[in-house]
């Protein structure tokens, strides 16, 4: 291993620092640009190498970190940046992932930026070590070693208030050198938990799971061993999220935004860039409805989703609010049958929010669709890069990209784009 000194240039979609020696890119975790460092070389990986940092010795875009835990919990990358450098590097990282796939990134909007402590979502690790009292957090950057978290300022302070009374829980639910997970999201009606645990607890257990809902106001309590079903512990009220003023009963597990305000802020987004009232929308991988009712407050939706629990929550919360005429509903698998062309030709604009992995070959048919307006929703620009180039490849133009920091201090974006149909 040798010590090299170089200069922090920028930061990379992981969220290390990236410098050049030798003719080499050097990613440096917990670095700033601006930042001289001297470092220690390790590990090939790809076309450059890891390196640690062994000494600053002139800092760069640097703040002070929020939280006692970064650097060591692998939750955040990001704390240690200052405001415009954090900015402009979410941004980079979006505009390098259309140049990649040959897209123009000029119409990228500045970051919208979410505030911290709103996360209503986490899933914690649990660990009870022998002779040790539980630990519960997230792991060590690129570990399964846990960091025992005693703050977490990306949480929502509800999710951070039963960090403390879940380790005396799992006191009863785990025995030493057991390990399981809990799943905590702060609904509207309160906290939905989901315990992942190695055995099927006993009697006493289920007695103490069913006391911590009582004590801590838990709207839902569930477990689940080994992947299973989950089954009900506690349940005090119904798990609701309300999403365009219609309030959707939540399933277990569900998928939701990372906060309430990333839903408005997304939503607000989405009607911007649709523009003037269609008359007619599709909203693909609707999940639960999180944009399928703010899009029904001004015309006719259709929702399309994949996941029967997921629609079977749209679809009642639809028919609750008396929107049954007024939202429609599917449930098909997107990726292995998307909507044809002329199955898209009754449509005035389609939204579509798929998973991580984006949605390629619903993609290839909105490319070949006379479509005037997408709006597309996405959580990862390298495969949102790819699905723009197939759609701009079928003769849409990408009219606008508004990136958003769902994912506060990670290296995560979310983003609402608008794709036009070109005029022949």
């Amino acid at each position: 291993m040798s010590d090299v000194e170089v200069a922090i240039e920028s930061i990379g979609v992981r969220g290390d620092g990236i410098a050049y020696h030798a003719g080499e890119r050097i990613y440096v975790p917990l670095t700033a640009p601006g930042d001289v460092v001297r470092a220690r070389l390790g590990a090939r990986r790809g076309e450059g190498r890891d390196a640690a940092v062994i000494e600053l010795l002139a800092p760069g875009a640097r703040a002070r970190p929020a939280c006692a835990h970064f650097g060591v919990c692998g939750g955040c990358a990001l704390q240690h940046l200052s405001e415009i450098a954090y900015a402009e590097a979410k941004r980079a990282w979006l505009a390098a992932a259309l140049r990649q796939h040959g897209v123009s990134a000029a119409m990228i909007h500045p970051l919208h930026r979410l505030a911290p402590r709103t996360r209503r979502r986490a899933r914690w690790t649990m660990r009870r070590p022998r002779r040790l009292s539980v630990q519960i957090g997230f792991h060590l950057r690129a570990s399964h070693q846990l960091v025992d978290l005693r703050e977490c300022p990306v949480l929502h302070p509800q999710l951070s208030a039963l960090m403390g009374p879940l380790r005396e829980l799992g006191m009863e639910l785990l025995a030493p050198d057991a390990g399981g997970a809990a799943t905590a999201t702060l609904a509207d009606t309160g906290i939905d938990l989901l315990l992942d645990l190695p055995v099927v607890p006993r009697r006493e257990a289920l007695e103490a799971m069913a006391a911590f809902a009582l004590a801590m106001d838990i709207a839902r309590l569930s477990w689940r061993v080994a992947g299973e079903a989950p089954t009900l512990a506690a349940q005090r009220r119904p798990v609701r999220a309300v999403f365009g003023g219609i309030a959707v009963e939540l399933p277990v597990d569900v998928f939701l935004q990372a906060s309430a305000d990333a839903d408005g802020a997304i939503a607000e987004h989405i009607l911007g860039e649709l523009g003037s009232p269609q008359r007619v929308v599709a909203d693909l991988f609707a999940g639960v409805g999180t944009f399928t009712f703010p899009l029904a407050a001004r015309g006719t939706v259709h929702a399309v989703e994949g996941g029967g629990p997921l629609l079977a929550a749209l679809r009642g919360a639809a028919n609750r609010a008396g929107l049954a005429g007024r939202v429609t509903h599917e449930q098909r698998d997107l990726e292995a049958h998307p909507l044809a062309p002329e199955e898209l030709l009754r449509f005035d604009a389609v939204v579509f929010d798929p998973p991580r992995a984006g949605a390629a070959a619903q993609s290839r048919m909105l490319a070949a669709s006379a479509v005037p307006r997408i709006v597309a929703v996405s959580c990862n620009p390298a495969t949102f890069a790819r699905d723009a180039r197939i759609l701009a490849d079928g003769g849409y133009r990408l009219a606008s990209v508004r990136p958003i920091d769902s994912f506060v201090w990670s290296p995560h974006l979310e983003l609402v784009a608008r794709f036009e149909r070109e005029r022949g």
